[in-house]
């Protein structure tokens, strides 16, 4: 299927390949930010609470969405 206003070399499997790569790109942000709160815990026995909010906001909205296209679906 092309999408007509977006050209001939955006289809639907550029859109597929888009949102595989975000969701790979943000698991790994949360698993870099996991990596660095707990690095900074046990290493430096610092609680670092920005990358803590980050890792719950990563968590939160990867839930949330989860259960929204359950429930849609």
């Amino acid at each position: 299927m092309k999408i007509p206003f977006l050209g001939r070399s955006v289809d639907e499997r550029f859109l597929n390949y888009r949102l595989r790569s975000s969701s790979v790109a943000g698991i790994a942000g949360a698993l870099v930010a996991i990596a660095l709160f707990e690095y900074k815990f046990f290493a430096q026995h610092v609680w670092s609470w920005d990358l803590l909010a980050v890792v719950i906001a990563m968590v939160v909205v990867k839930l949330s969405m989860m259960a929204w296209f359950l429930i849609r679906n």
